[in-house]
């Protein structure tokens, strides 16, 4: 892929080396994009200059291209060192990496559940509010985009659509239809740190979660009308593991 004549970017040692690494693959964009967690046009953005691409594309597209990943790291974090001339002419949707917002809302919401068990378990009577609470989903499509699955109780109604098994972990593409969203979970054999993602065309969340954290599993939330064209992604140990896209749904429910 030849970089547009007359442009000029701070990251040029590292556009022209993943670009290199790219050739070397003999992966087309689209190709890319089925075997990393990233979509046809971010790689395009990302060897062109026009987007500095992160930590974990470098990373898979060294892997990918039997290189190094070392060497290449150390062009991307010097040329995250320089600042840019020019603003960035398109912004891509920012990858998902903490709990939103709105799971503070949630915390006030389980302490307020808290209150009524406790009450309930004085007077000897069951407290039905508190109940509803626990089992009904806090968000729907659109509103549950970026939410863990666990805290908005999407994880109640969850299908298995697909899997796929590696030597260390499972990944796992997932479905709430109460939701209406989609995500991708990791059973893990071994502590590793580990990155969970969910794509859907050009939308891509995910979540990074070290070898010590033994509860984190899930990617967030991406709000979809089906499973069909979903793809799941898990990269831990240095292995990179994706399942979904248009598969049919898997025994497991």
């Amino acid at each position: 892929m030849r970089h547009p004549q007359g442009s000029t970017t701070p990251d040029e040692p590292l556009v022209v080396r993943l670009r290199e690494l790219k050739d070397g693959t003999g992966l087309s964009l689209a190709a890319l994009a089925a075997r990393t967690p990233y979509s046809k046009s971010a790689w395009h953005r990302y060897l062109t200059g026009t987007k500095r691409p992160p930590r974990s594309a470098v990373e898979a597209l060294s892997r990918l291209a039997g290189a190094d990943p070392a060497a290449v790291l150390a062009l991307w974090e010097a040329a995250g060192e320089r600042p840019a001339p020019h603003p960035p002419k398109e912004k891509e949707r920012p990858r998902s990496r903490w709990l939103p917002l709105s799971a503070l809302a949630l915390l006030g919401t389980a302490a307020a559940v808290a209150t009524a068990v406790t009450v309930s378990g004085r007077q000897g009577t069951p407290a039905p509010a508190a109940q509803t609470l626990l089992t009904v989903p806090r968000c729907h499509a659109r509103s549950c985009q970026g939410e863990l699955p666990d805290t908005s109780v999407c994880s109640r109604d969850a299908q298995t659509w697909s899997t796929v098994t590696d030597s260390g972990y499972d990944v796992r593409l997932r479905y709430s239809p109460a939701c209406g969203t989609a995500w991708s979970e990791i059973g893990m054999r071994s502590p590793l740190a580990r990155e969970v993602s969910v794509r859907a065309g050009q939308d891509v969340l995910s979540a990074s979660y070290p070898a010590d954290d033994t509860a984190g599993r899930t990617s967030p939330m991406l709000a979809v009308r089906s499973p069909r064209g979903v793809e799941a992604c898990a990269e831990a140990g240095g292995k990179l593991a994706c399942t979904g896209l248009d598969v049919e749904p898997a025994g497991e429910r």
